[in-house]
């Protein structure tokens, strides 16, 4: 089981989140954070400091937010416009840094 970053954190992207999570496996994409479900510990630190209420558990992800359970996940495994290869698990997001892209059902998402 995992945390999963839902609709409300594209184009906020507060990063409260990151501050709080103690394994760094919130990644930046371009318009929204990913939860890398390998290396989340389900502490569940992240969940209560988002101020837009965008993190879920897994079990607990409303009907609505449902797609992006496996969009997290493919944030991680698939070839996403600007990178050639998977990011797969690098073990940290601060090493890496903002990575500048996003799944297609975020980039799709109207801006707001």
């Amino acid at each position: 089981m995992t945390y999963v970053i839902a609709q409300p954190c594209i184009d906020v992207m507060d990063r409260a989140c990151v501050e709080e999570c103690p394994v760094d496996c919130i990644y930046e994409g371009a318009r929204s954070l990913y939860i890398h479900p390998d290396e989340c510990v389900d502490c569940g630190a992240c969940e209560p400091v988002c101020p837009v209420e965008a993190i879920y558990y897994e079990d607990d992800l409303p009907e609505q937010f449902g797609p992006y359970l496996r969009d997290n996940e493919e944030f991680f495994t698939q070839v996403l416009p600007g990178r050639e290869e998977p990011l797969d698990s690098p073990g940290g997001a601060a090493k890496l840094g903002a990575i500048g892209a996003d799944t297609p059902l975020v980039a799709g998402h109207p801006a707001g």
